[in-house]
Parts: C-alpha cells; sequence; structure tokens
C-alpha cells in the first residue's frame, strides 16, 4: 500500500491578497449591517403596530409581546455595534500592513 504526501500547504498570500480579502469581508459586513438596519427599522414598525392594535389592553401576553420586540431591538443595536469594532479593527489590521 502507497502512502501519498501530505498535501502541500499554499504560500502566504501577499498583503495584496490579505487587503484585497479584508475589503471584500468589510463589504459583506457593511451588508449584513444594512440588513440589521432593516431589521431594527422593521421590529419598530411591529411594535408601534402592535401598540395602536392593543392599546389599553393590560393582557399579559400583549405586555410579553412588546417585551420581547424591545429586547430583540436591543439585540440587533447590540449586533450592529459588535460589526462595527469588528470593521474597525480590520481597518487597523489593514494599515499595519
Amino acid at each position: 500500500m502507497e502512502i501519498s504526501p501530505a498535501p502541500r500547504r499554499s504560500p502566504v498570500a501577499s498583503v495584496a491578497e490579505l487587503k484585497a480579502a479584508i475589503d471584500v469581508a468589510l463589504q459583506q459586513i457593511g451588508d449584513g449591517q444594512t440588513a440589521v438596519q432593516a431589521a431594527g427599522e422593521k421590529l419598530a414598525e411591529a411594535q408601534q403596530t402592535l401598540a395602536g392594535a392593543l392599546e389599553g389592553s393590560g393582557h399579559e401576553t400583549v405586555e410579553a409581546a412588546q417585551a420581547s420586540l424591545t429586547q430583540a431591538s436591543q439585540e440587533l443595536e447590540e449586533c450592529l455595534a459588535a460589526t462595527l469594532v469588528a470593521v474597525e479593527q480590520a481597518q487597523l489590521y489593514v494599515a499595519t500592513l
């Protein structure tokens, strides 16, 4: 039985290749940020619609629904903040190349 040699590692990427890959990733992050912002806007609309439709209702399920939407909005904001940090860190790295 013949043993094949281990696959060769590809050479280290050039600085230009690294920068290009990071640029692609930053664009993808930007696309994700746009989607997160759009989702946040839709959640805000849903909260307003729900609040208007159920105004005056003191039922605990209505309050729970509103609380869940508020939490979802906050988590989207946290997500967006995390992506901003990721972009900043990637840009700092590119600056060192």
